[in-house]
């Protein structure tokens, strides 16, 4: 019980009573409830329609459900809440879930876009302005962040991810549970934020969605646990299980993930719920035989509410009955869903908060979506264009897509507060001074019935901004890709206005990294802005005319081509290691093979961008880092630094990043780098800052084979630089 006080005081300050009063309320309330009471809270139902119909509300008033997901309107919600907090028995009120991913009625750049920005805290003020508008419309629970890590472009929830790294997930996903939960969880705009999905889901093999994952153990907590501890000590309120089998095991039915580690070691007392459907999942899993051992399976393991399915409800009792699960797993769940209730301040008529400001979300929007655009090519400074430009050609079907510019999981975005890149620059220009051809009528068509009228354009032009990329349609859940490439016709398209002669700038919107390596070949300038959300448009334009500098940076590594996937970063080395002479293999050329080293033979083996990478207007120039000392011994503080400069004559921000590896000599083998902290700094032309960062052996420390949490002795590196392939190292030794 001390723990349990402890962790609520900290981490979940209750309003209206103390942790020790709500755990009385809460027994007392347990004591009197019937198991199919309990069973109803641990159920949670997308079946709130519009209008109430007499069943679901006479489902309601028998506690038959204790949440409800994406289902019905504010009015709807207003109705049912005031049905389960008087007309029920024990008037428990119900928890409304939604998928409040990255924005609400504002849309924000996706989360892998969000994650370009490596701005922890532009990504909580927008997770913040999430929070208020889905509150105001009875919303309790977002089921975000998703913080897998995502390593396989393939895979289309990349999208909703937050990239490869566990440091850069780890700080942007603790930025969205703040974000979403505000100072308390009781206030009125707050929301429950949800870790998902635990665990292992973004190393599903071939990148398809709902796959498998293997992971070793060491891989597993270095990796991809990281992001998940990191939410549970910001005091994320409920995590949800995966979809994947994890090591043969489903998440979802997992006592290793569920009560092992979330709340063995790290004693965690928010509430578990599953995925869509992940109980009766086992079934064709291949884990039960039917739903009464998928809930079995499940609520032994530790899932607590289940999602849509009824497999809890319908067979919990014969389960009871056989002894096959005890009152006291069903207690422990429910003690934790009206915990969470009493946490978001629903037992005491939780108040509406005050109408959401959309002006201040649009603001942050546009924020959001300037620092989120990477610019990869800059070759002989086409960008920024001037805005003398007399015509300009805008061509390309996602240059005015309000869909498709604020991608998955927009399903509340209101479509009138979209700008389009194309809106915002006839508005920048002129309409008059603005040519605009689709070329394509989506981003898939292969009909190049549009070209003609394209070619014009440009010729017509002084300049053209092309937008390639992918629709939303093409990314996110069950959108996993087998080929990376711009889809339908968009090369050829590349192709005809490259051969106009005309300067071109491109515009990549998409939610994965895409391959592009041929049309980049053709085209000087490109920015790869993600789905930039409802503010993409005027937060484009301002880039491509030098309003602003780009300053996203690559949340994840672009490959070449899809024959190199996974490609990522923090790699270990291997005994045979690439050489300087394997560099520079023509894309499909096997010819002449030599040497026998980690290579392909028919493409360069490095990525196409790295992680990390991103390029800005201005001329960053890093000094060589400089270390404290050579010397790090146990529970010590080594400082690095390195001046940071801008040549350049542009003002801009820059993410300065720091990585290490280490030790040499260890009982495991370590990446070649791993990212240890960043900065965001702003310098005007001219001018430099010493950038500092400070780390300890905590922050070197990995697991070795024992699953012992270590950092051993030997010599290590680091370095300040802006991208994980640049900067030299410097050495230092982590003492016994």
């Amino acid at each position: 019980m001390r723990t349990i006080v402890l962790f609520a005081m900290s981490l979940f300050p209750v309003l209206c009573a103390s942790a020790a009063d709500v755990d009385r309320r809460i027994d007392d309330l347990i004591a009197r409830m019937t198991l199919q009471e309990k069973l109803g809270q641990m159920s949670q139902s997308t079946s709130l329609k519009t209008p109430l119909s007499d069943a679901m509300k006479a489902e309601i008033r028998a506690g038959r459900w204790g949440s409800f997901l994406n289902a019905g309107d504010a009015k709807d919600r207003a109705e049912a809440q005031r049905i389960a907090t008087e007309e029920t028995r024990l008037k428990i009120p119900l928890i409304f879930g939604r998928d409040v991913i990255h924005g609400y009625q504002t849309v924000f750049p996706i989360p892998l876009g969000q994650a370009a920005t490596w701005d922890p805290d532009l990504v909580r003020q927008a997770a913040r302005e999430a929070a208020r508008e889905a509150a105001a419309d009875r919303i309790a629970w977002t089921f975000a962040p998703m913080i897998d890590i995502a390593r396989d472009p393939r895979w289309g929830r990349i999208a909703e991810s937050l990239g490869e790294d566990p440091y850069l997930a780890s700080q942007l996903g603790a930025a969205m549970v703040r974000g979403f939960q505000g100072d308390s969880l009781a206030a009125p705009d707050s929301l429950a934020a949800c870790a998902k999905h635990y665990a292992g889901y973004g190393a599903v093999e071939g990148g398809r969605d709902y796959n498998s994952a293997w992971i070793p153990e060491i891989l597993l907590r270095d990796v991809y646990l990281r992001p998940f501890q990191a939410a549970r000590k910001a005091g994320v309120a409920t995590f949800m299980t995966a979809f994947n089998t994890l090591n043969a095991v489903p998440a979802t039915a997992d006592p290793f993930l569920l009560r092992d580690i979330l709340r063995g070691e790290w004693n965690y007392d928010g509430m578990v719920v599953s995925d869509y459907e992940a109980v009766t999942n086992l079934i064709a899993h291949g884990y039960a035989l039917d739903a009464r051992e998928a809930a079995r399976k499940s609520i032994r393991a530790g899932v607590e509410m289940e999602m849509v399915s009824t497999s809890f409800y319908d067979h919990a009792p014969d389960l009871l009955r056989a002894g096959e699960i005890t009152m006291k797993e069903i207690d422990d769940s429910v003690r934790d869903i009206l915990r969470l209730k009493f946490r978001l301040g629903l037992f005491d008529r939780r108040p509406l908060p005050p109408a959401p400001d959309h002006s201040r979300a649009l603001v942050i929007a546009e924020k959001a979506a300037e620092e989120s655009v990477v610019l990869l090519r800059n070759d002989k400074n086409v960008l920024p264009l001037s805005k003398s430009v007399e015509k300009l050609a805008v061509i390309g079907p996602l240059a005015d897509s309000p869909v498709d510019q604020m991608g998955t999981w927009s399903m509340d975005g209101r479509a009138d507060f979209v700008r389009t890149p194309l809106a915002a620059l006839r508005e920048m220009l002129g309409a008059d001074r603005v040519i605009y051809a689709r070329g394509l009528i989506n981003s898939r068509n292969h009909s190049r019935a549009g070209f003609d009228r394209a070619v014009r354009a440009a010729r017509d032009a002084d300049a053209v901004v092309l937008f390639l990329g992918e629709e939303a349609i093409l990314s996110g859940e069950a959108r996993s890709r087998a080929f990376l490439n711009l889809p339908g016709a968009q090369e050829a398209l590349v192709d005809a206005i490259a051969a106009t002669g005309k300067p071109i700038a491109a515009v990549i919107l998409a939610g994965r990294p895409l391959t592009f390596h041929d049309a980049a070949t053709k085209i000087p300038a490109i920015l790869y802005s993600f789905h930039p959300g409802a503010m993409g448009g005027p937060a484009i334009a301002r880039l491509l005319f030098g309003d602003a500098s780009p300053s996203g940076k690559l949340p994840v590594t672009f490959p070449r081509t899809v024959g190199q996937v996974p490609i990522y970063y923090a790699h270990l080395n291997t005994g045979r290691p690439p050489l300087p002479s394997d560099l520079g293999v023509p894309m499909g050329n096997p010819a002449n093979p030599q040497g026998y080293t980690s290579k392909y033979i028919d493409v360069d083996y490095t990525p196409e961008y790295p992680f990390g990478f991103g390029l800005s207007y201005a001329n960053f120039q890093y000094s060589p880092a400089e270390l404290s000392s050579n010397t790090l011994p146990p529970g010590g503080r080594l400082r690095i630094t390195a001046q940071v400069a801008n040549s350049g004559r542009r003002a801009s921000d820059e993410v300065v990043q720091l990585y290490t590896s280490g030790p040499l000599g260890g009982s495991v083998a370590r990446p070649v780098r791993e990212l240890k902290g960043f900065r965001r700094v702003h310098l005007e032309p001219g001018a430099s800052t010493k950038v500092e960062f400070t780390i300890t052996t905590a922050d070197l420390a990995y697991y070795n084979p024992k699953m012992q949490l270590v950092t051993e002795p030997g010599p290590y590196r680091a370095w300040i630089a802006p991208d994980s392939a640049s900067g030299a190292a410097v050495s230092f030794e982590v003492t016994k």
